[in-house]
């Protein structure tokens, strides 16, 4: 995996040694790479050729902020599930339009809070979450973006 590499035997991730930072901050820690995470979001963006899309990473994987920020400065979207989300989305800097607020249970503040920060889209889970939607947006005098999942 790009990103991870070892160096005079001592492995390293994005030219950092994995010994010198578990003497800086200790044991157990998460370590992660900013090249194979942006390595992996190209070879699925560039999947897709011309043909227009979005590659959203599902926040609920990894709400992690350094993660997320990598992701968005490299124009990645994302797949939220609650406001939380949204919330650890934007202050990481990512664009509220390439937000797509996924998942049931959403609360009317929740759409409320997604709308007034500018999301690309809702998927609706229901008829009922669809009127939800509609009175909220129409509270706000917005149009809200949404399409319906079908199981």
């Amino acid at each position: 995996m790009s990103g991870f590499a070892y160096h005079n035997r001592n492995l390293s991730c994005d030219g950092t040694a994995l010994a010198d930072i578990a003497a800086a901050i200790g044991t157990p820690c998460y370590v992660y790479s900013a090249a194979a995470i942006i390595d992996q979001f190209h070879a699925y963006d560039s999947a897709f050729g011309d043909s227009p899309h979005l590659v959203c990473y599902a926040v609920k994987a990894n709400g992690n902020l350094s993660i997320l920020r990598t992701l968005a400065e490299a124009s990645a979207g994302f797949d939220i599930v609650s406001g939380g989300e949204l919330y650890r989305v934007l202050a990481a800097g990512g664009d509220a339009s390439k937000v797509a607020f996924s998942g049931a249970g959403k609360t009317a503040d929740e759409m409320r809070y997604a709308l007034e920060s500018g999301i690309g889209s809702f998927h609706c889970e229901s008829a009922a979450e669809i009127d939800v939607l509609a009175d909220v947006a129409e509270q706000l005098g917005r149009v809200a973006q949404a399409g319906l999942r079908v199981n």
